[in-house]
């Protein structure tokens, strides 16, 4: 019997350990993971912690129990020290000090990734956390029931940051974003959307402090205010939202690796070493709109990915699609999905990038109740005006309509495609002339 170590259970793992599990009843399935727990939904941390769900229990959709009423040989609370790749063994330390080495056949690594840890004095000042495992977000959780906690200091506007800053400002804290671009969610949206984003966190008591970057946290053992490029502020909590590294210090120079540390892989998942598969954020992805290897940390990918490693590491040839990096934000009930790229995006890719927009009601004028404005736009690109990217906004919910554009990207089709779609119209759910029509209609 053919023996697979898996290192790492989170989303990409646990999606390779199911498939394996499931699916491959002839492989023996070993399994490490530094953590207490699996499969834990980080995106729904600041729901948590913004007291609009009453329990941890759903973000949780796996367990060591689950996988090994499967049949997983499966060590919780255990890190790998060591990888031999020419040899094919795994040496572990287990949380009692027990070591452990492993041979196999195969290899999937899933360690994940890492909060960036900037250099700024005080950083590890008492109740300064990052924002990304269950432990960080109990630690949160426990520093806002404080009545001591009054003033807390969100670093960094991207998902994260500004979904946390929403959870600090509904448990009644004063709380700051602070972030050193001049708008919030910048990586994924071009500033028509993200001034409504900027206005819609104001407007709900957020106290945004863009082109401002943290130089020093200080405090006597405990955090008591922030120094910035700008002046200084009482904090009584930082959370750190700055984002994530790949976690692939332990593979050293073993395999190739992309410009940010990431395994680089193929569309099957395979490193190179062609015994060894690497996959969600330790990995590469292969990004469809600029048709070249990237890294796009999303949990959607990870399970993608874990998917895809599973079946080639047990002899079933199976290919990525591709991603798009494909995602979406709700803040104080204002919706926003983009896939592909943005139009800063587009321009560093070295594309020539046009774009059109539109912005009308989700339904009829004549429908009174919840039809909210939609605004969207497309970017694509000017010489093959293929589709690139698109962003859509509302207090509707239109999540499922980014779903077509990343197809679209997937299948390199052009705007002009689309300008004909047939889409159906019922005054229910959508107007005759919508916005995905007209936009693209008014491409240039």
């Amino acid at each position: 019997m053919k023996k697979i170590v898996l290192i790492g259970a989170n989303h990409a793992g646990t999606a390779a350990a199911n498939t394996i599990l499931d699916q491959y009843p002839d492989y023996k399935l070993k399994i490490f993971d530094r953590n207490s727990n699996i499969s834990y939904l980080g995106c729904g941390t600041a729901l948590w912690i913004g007291k609009q769900i009453h329990s941890t229990e759903g973000l949780f959709y796996s367990s060591p129990e689950a996988l090994r009423a499967k049949g997983a040989d499966i060590l919780a609370e255990t890190e790998v020290k060591n990888i031999d790749f020419a040899g094919k063994t795994v040496k572990a330390l287990t949380k009692s000090g027990e070591e452990i080495t492993e041979s196999y056949d195969k290899l999937i690594i899933a360690s994940g990734s890492v909060p960036i840890h900037p250099r700024i004095p005080g950083i590890d000042l008492e109740n300064v956390r990052h924002v990304k495992l269950f432990q960080d977000g109990q630690a949160i959780n426990e520093a806002l029931e404080s009545d001591d906690v009054k003033n807390v200091i969100v670093v960094g506007a991207g998902y994260i940051g500004v979904e946390i800053a929403e959870a600090a400002q509904r448990r009644g804290k004063n709380t700051f974003l602070f972030e050193s671009a001049d708008t919030s969610l910048s990586s994924y949206y071009d500033p028509w959307f993200t001034k409504d984003m900027d206005e819609n966190l104001q407007d709900h008591g957020v106290k945004l402090r863009f082109g401002e970057t943290i130089t020093e946290i200080c405090g006597d053992g405990k955090v008591e205010s922030v120094k910035t490029t700008k002046g200084e502020y009482p904090a009584d909590l930082v959370l750190l939202a700055i984002g994530f590294v790949p976690n692939t210090s332990l593979i050293g120079d073993s395999l190739e690796k992309f410009r940010n540390g990431a395994i680089l892989v193929d569309k099957h998942q395979q490193t190179s070493d062609p015994d060894v598969y690497a996959i969600g954020d330790s990995a590469t992805v292969w990004n469809n709109a600029t048709g070249k290897q990237d890294y796009i940390a999303l949990a959607t990918n990870a399970v993608r990915s874990g998917i895809v490693a599973a079946h080639n590491a047990c002899g079933t040839a199976l290919e990525s699609s591709g991603v798009q990096g494909s995602n979406g934000i709700s803040i104080y009930g204002l919706n926003m999905v983009s896939t592909g790229l943005n139009l800063a995006a587009a321009k560093k890719a070295g594309f020539d990038p046009l774009y059109t927009e539109y912005e009308d009601l989700q339904k009829p004028g004549f429908i009174e109740n919840n039809n909210y404005k939609v605004k969207i736009r497309i970017v694509y690109d000017k010489e093959t005006r293929r589709v690139l990217g698109a962003q859509m906004e509302s207090y509707q919910d239109i999540s499922m309509g980014i779903h077509m554009f990343s197809l679209a990207i997937e299948q390199q089709l052009t705007i002009d495609k689309l300008a004909l779609l047939d889409i159906f119209f019922l005054p229910h759910f959508n107007q005759p002339y919508n916005y995905i029509t007209m936009a693209a209609l008014n491409a240039k």
